[in-house]
């Protein structure tokens, strides 16, 4: 029987210690299947957060950094620096990179350091129980908003691509979802090109990927991709806010 559908290569054969209906799962095959389709494997080295993702290098089976909280981009930017012929990435989620390591994102970008983050906002702390994050929704229940998020208490969300796509350093800024098949493929042809984009050598590059905690935001599986794509994808909208005309 001819095989039509397998593991990345990229990625390894182990089980997942992430909650039923997370997205995780997704964008780790989708960062391993772009990984795989430019034939970087052996060149590519990757940036763990601290997070729901930290065990990340349990499951890319390329070389992968832990980094401590929030400085994954200083680290990715050190190892492309010393390595530059190498394609780096930091995968991160939302506490991790909007909160504790806004600075190293943001200078990360107006440096125009040549690395790629895949930024994985699912509008909470999920790894400590479910706190507001600074992506979390007007309105959103947390464990530290239990009444919702309130605008005038705690400020309004951040929006991360918006916010780093008017800096000159920032080559390719993007937001995609996984909460369907049709953005799946989306989601996959923007972290493709953030890597292609890199291996050009135009600059900073991000993936804002919106995605699920049906754990922290206490909805089954299917009604967790259904809140996001109702009341995520309305404020954070999907699409490039900044790419070059040629890679």
């Amino acid at each position: 029987m001819q095989k039509v559908f397998t593991r990345p290569r990229t990625l390894k054969d182990v089980p997942t210690h992430y909650c039923p209906g997370c997205t995780h799962g997704i964008v780790h095959r989708l960062v391993a299947e772009a990984i795989d389709e430019l034939n970087v494997f052996d060149r590519t080295i990757g940036v763990a957060p601290v997070g729901c993702s930290v065990f990340a290098y349990n499951y890319f089976d390329c070389d992968m950094y832990e980094a401590s909280h929030g400085r994954a981009p200083a680290v990715a930017t050190g190892i492309k620096r010393v390595l530059p012929d190498r394609v780096v990435f930091t995968y991160q989620g939302d506490g991790d990179l909007a909160a504790i390591g806004t600075g190293e994102v943001v200078h990360a970008a107006a440096r125009g350091e040549k690395i790629t983050v895949i930024f994985i906002n699912n509008a909470i702390y999920a790894m400590t129980g479910g706190q507001m994050a600074p992506t979390t929704l007007i309105g959103q229940k947390t464990t530290t908003t239990p009444y919702g998020r309130d605008r005038e208490l705690n400020g309004s969300p951040v929006k991360i691509c918006e916010m780093l796509g008017v800096l000159d350093g920032a080559a390719y800024i993007a937001r995609v979802s996984v909460h369907n098949p049709a953005n799946v493929v989306k989601a996959k042809k923007a972290i493709k090109r953030a890597f292609e984009v890199q291996m050009a050598g135009h600059g900073f590059t991000l993936v804002e990927v919106l995605s699920a905690c049906p754990t922290n935001w206490g909805l089954a599986p299917d009604e967790a991709l259904r809140w996001l794509a109702d009341n995520m994808v309305p404020y954070y909208p999907l699409g490039e806010y900044k790419a070059p005309e040629e890679i």
